[in-house]
């Protein structure tokens, strides 16, 4: 067992290889881009990546505190369902109104792989395979997507 000291250096050590594996990645409109901390540049629009001692995931989660709002953004991305799972290569799942590590509403449309562990460094080649063609996937769809989500 790690301890919180530990547990939190061991996940800032993997994400600072895998941002060390993304960075010579331009974006899909040639810009570089800080791909850990991706900005969508939508308000309570993001593009969320995390690790723990069970699964790994991606997501794209929104989080606007008005639920119903929430909703209406959440059935925009479902317009944009068939160019999303084109651009990704596979169907993710839809989840609308779920709860985050806060407690707060959220929805999320998001990809997990289990059974890896980031506290295991014979993991970290899996992860970083599972998380890296998906965060350019999802950069290539909000290249063309994001303009009828601003406003």
């Amino acid at each position: 067992m790690y301890t919180r000291e530990q547990a939190s250096q061991i996940r800032q050590q993997f994400w600072t290889v895998f941002g060390q594996y993304l960075s010579p990645q331009l974006s899909a409109d040639g810009w570089k881009v800080n791909w850990l901390n991706y900005k969508t540049g939508v308000k309570d629009i993001y593009f969320r990546m995390n690790a723990d001692n069970k699964r790994g995931y991606i997501a794209i989660e929104l989080s606007h505190p008005d639920t119903e709002l929430q909703e209406l953004v959440f059935d925009q991305f479902m317009e944009h369902k068939t160019m999303l799972h084109e651009a990704l290569g596979e169907e993710w799942e839809w989840l609308l109104h779920t709860s985050d590590e806060s407690g707060r509403v959220v929805s999320r449309i998001y990809r997990e792989i289990a059974s890896v562990n980031v506290f295991n460094k014979d993991d970290w080649p899996a992860l970083i395979s599972f998380l890296k063609p998906r965060i350019i996937a999802l950069d290539e769809f909000w290249s063309m997507a994001k303009y009828s989500f601003e406003g």
